[in-house]
């Protein structure tokens, strides 16, 4: 079983930058998917960007072009969302995934939420 865990979140002002920071724990990630949700209130779930952790290829929403980076450290077991240029349309809860492959239809397994406040 995947176990995740994140931190980072937080109350930024505009034009701020966060890194949220998600540890993996009960599996060895070789040919994982990883990636970053936001659910904003009243706002379907959206990925804003994934990662595939044997080839380290990614993909962001084209909101977050520019702004947000992936990255992961495999020593780690951990992967982080380094956000900056933060605007107040960020504003959502942040959630980190896993599954297990990059072609897997669904992330099985979910960190529980981080909020990330970006104030005007």
């Amino acid at each position: 079983q995947v176990h995740l865990v994140e931190s980072g979140g937080g109350l930024v002002q505009a034009g701020g930058s966060l890194r949220l920071s998600c540890a993996a724990s009960g599996r060895t990630f070789r040919n994982y998917a990883v990636g970053w949700f936001r659910q904003a209130p009243g706002k379907e779930r959206e990925l804003v960007a994934a990662l595939s952790w044997a080839g380290g290829s990614t993909r962001y929403t084209d909101s977050v072009k520019g702004r947000f980076t992936i990255s992961r450290d495999s020593a780690k077991n951990t992967w982080y969302l380094q956000m900056n240029s933060l605007k107040p349309e960020d504003t959502a809860v942040y959630y980190c995934a896993a599954k297990p492959t990059p072609t897997s239809p669904d992330y099985d397994y979910w960190g529980q939420g981080t909020q990330v406040t970006v104030s005007s």
